[in-house]
């Protein structure tokens, strides 16, 4: 391939990208839906397929990435002025967490599991899903909590409170598994975790979705009866 004709090439792309994205705005770069994922995705496809084919020239890396702009502009257009297509094309968030009990059925319908939702809480900073009252999913996958009143951050400090110990809670059942190695990990036995659950009327721990401990706030459960609805 010709250098200069190369450079003519990248120069064209360089600065078309840079003028479509200033036209389509942040939501192409932030990706807020599985839409603009996708969008953002071909049009980086055509410049680059575009600049290594030696058989297409600058006009129509101009004429490929203008036409997939200006269908992204009209969807965009229509989206605002009707609401249909705007559920359509953005999607809306799915309530995982709602009033503190876990959501089964918007997990399923999000090919998500208790596992992907506990580490998707971690990453947020929330530990134990005792702390949430609800957890919404949103389009582009990321997850926004609404913390119960009792867990939202406060500064030991700013009430004169000595420091205390931070413990990481630990999940003894999932999904109606026993989870052995977690009990040796805090200690404790198969007969000491039936005692817990006779206490909070559970006979079986098949019937557990998760069951969670913390120490100092004790066993956290809840069965799948709560979170199939």
């Amino acid at each position: 391939m010709n250098i200069a004709f190369l450079a003519l090439e990248l120069i064209a792309g360089f600065f078309l990208l840079f003028i479509l994205v200033k036209i389509l705005g942040k939501k192409l770069i932030n990706q807020i839906t599985p839409f603009t994922f996708i969008a953002a995705i071909v049009l980086g496809e055509l410049l680059g397929n575009a600049l290594y084919d030696e058989k297409i020239g600058v006009r129509y890396i101009i004429f490929s990435m203008t036409l997939w702009a200006l269908l992204l502009f009209t969807v965009e257009v229509l989206g605002q002025k009707f609401l249909g297509l705007r559920k359509a094309f953005e999607g809306k968030p799915s309530v995982l967490i709602q009033n503190g009990i876990v959501n089964r059925d918007q997990l399923k319908k999000n090919r998500m599991n208790i596992n992907q939702l506990q580490s998707l809480l971690r990453q947020s900073e929330t530990f134990s899903i005792r702390e949430v009252a609800y957890c919404y999913l949103e389009a582009n996958g990321a997850i926004s909590i609404l913390k119960k009143s009792t867990k939202q951050k406060l500064q030991q400090e700013d009430m004169n409170l000595p420091a205390q110990s931070v413990y990481v809670p630990v999940t003894l059942i999932r999904d109606g598994e026993l989870l052995r190695d977690e009990l040796v990990e805090i200690d404790q036995n198969e007969e000491w975790l039936m005692n817990q659950l006779h206490i909070q009327e559970i006979n079986d721990y098949r019937n557990v979705f998760i069951a969670e401990w913390l120490q100092g706030e004790g066993l956290f459960v809840q069965t799948f009866g709560q979170v199939s609805r």
